[in-house]
């Protein structure tokens, strides 16, 4: 879905030495299937690597980067020093990306980088417009950094929150989510007494940060001498992943014109779609505030409900083959949102189960309907409603 909606690459990560590792990830098999649709299509296949593994980890690390090389995967990102090596050591004609997760925040640290064989640099989030500007000056090696998605209260990832209370080690790709938890405060000798840190009606959420999003700013980003526009993606959903790439598609391309960048408000419209938290600008224009990024409560924003996945449309007919996502009933208005082109709106008129027999709501997960759609649809166009507030 990131490549029919526009993306050039997408990253993702294996069974092993990601920062993911209950994010169903891909097996050997899958990402080989991953590496061929993706250079079926011209794009490309990042792999993270980017755990700090403890000497345990490291005995399978050699046959798991060779194995990558063979898969044909187009980089690897790693964040840990010796795993670089490693890769230089295992795979030397394997491209390595250094992870923002190996916090770099200064030209000093991405040119050393670069002298030790680097092919690209991820940046910190935590760095503003001005040092991006600066750590361009001083570099040749391609920059990429976030402009869309999670923000994570550490220091560019690395947090020993989980570890501490769970026993879940975030470095190592286990992280149990720690700062999206509620917290009080109990004092030593009224054990039990729990008191808020700062309370509405919602309750407290100290850690919990908003989402980072600089799209009304592409174009002072690109400015900056980025090579790469990186969004926060794995473990979200298809809808997410459609939504935000074709939104950020547009954008960029608007931004490769002559004519002076302007935000259309429909890309922001699109944005308010998806599940997220509020947004913010992040480090982007300097020091944040606990307004800028501190967000108040756990839940999630969105303004559409994905109903519904398109695999197939008879023109004949006007039918199309849709897998459900969410309740989907007769009578109803949709809206469908295509890899390219248009989004647009009809009032669902009718609907046919698998056997052919009409059905007034499709309520079963994933399941498999005929529906009247007034226009052509291609396949992977996603159909939505507005969400209930």
């Amino acid at each position: 879905m990131a490549f029919a909606y526009g993306a050039d690459a997408a990253y993702l990560g294996g069974e092993q030495f990601g920062l993911r590792a209950f994010g169903g990830n891909f097996s050997q098999d899958e990402m080989r299937t991953a590496v061929r649709l993706a250079h079926a299509s011209e794009k490309k296949i990042y792999v993270t690597v980017n755990v700090f593994p403890h000497n345990e980890d490291i005995a399978d690390l050699p046959d798991y980067l060779r194995f990558l090389a063979d898969a044909g995967v187009d980089a690897v990102l790693v964040a840990d020093l010796g795993v670089f090596m490693l890769c230089r050591e295992t795979v030397p004609d394997l491209p390595v990306h250094i992870s923002t997760q190996a916090n770099n925040v200064n030209w000093r640290t991405v040119d050393a980088w670069q002298k030790l064989g680097a092919a690209r640099v991820v940046l910190a989030r935590e760095l503003s417009r001005e040092e991006i500007r600066e750590i361009r000056r001083n570099t040749d090696v391609e920059l990429e950094m976030f402009v869309h998605g999670s923000m994570c209260i550490s220091y560019s990832g690395r947090c020993l929150l989980s570890n501490y209370f769970t026993g879940r080690d975030a470095n190592r790709g286990s992280c149990a989510q720690s700062c999206r938890w509620k917290y009080a405060l109990v004092e030593e000798s009224r054990p039990g007494e729990y008191y808020p840190v700062a309370e509405d009606e919602r309750g407290t959420y100290i850690m919990n940060s908003k989402d980072l999003c600089l799209l009304p700013y592409l174009d002072e980003v690109i400015a900056c001498g980025i090579d790469s526009l990186k969004i926060e993606g794995r473990m979200k959903s298809v809808h997410y992943a459609a939504s935000v790439v074709k939104t950020y598609r547009a954008a960029l391309d608007a931004c490769m014109t002559d004519a002076p960048y302007e935000v259309e408000s429909a890309w922001m419209d699109e944005l308010e779609k998806v599940s997220h938290r509020a947004y913010t600008t992040g480090f982007f224009f300097g020091k944040t505030t606990e307004q800028d990024q501190i967000y108040g409560t756990s839940t999630y924003e969105q303004s559409s409900d994905f109903v519904g996945l398109v695999h197939d449309y008879d023109e004949a007919t006007g039918l199309a083959t849709v897998e459900q996502r969410n309740r989907m009933f007769v009578g109803e208005e949709l809206e469908i949102f295509p890899p390219t082109g248009t989004p647009g709106r009809f009032i669902l008129k009718g609907m046919w189960d698998d056997t052919g027999v009409p059905i007034k709501v499709a309520p079963h997960p994933r399941q498999i309907v005929r529906m009247e759609i007034p226009r052509d649809v291609v396949p992977d166009t996603i159909l939505r409603r507005d969400a209930k507030s």
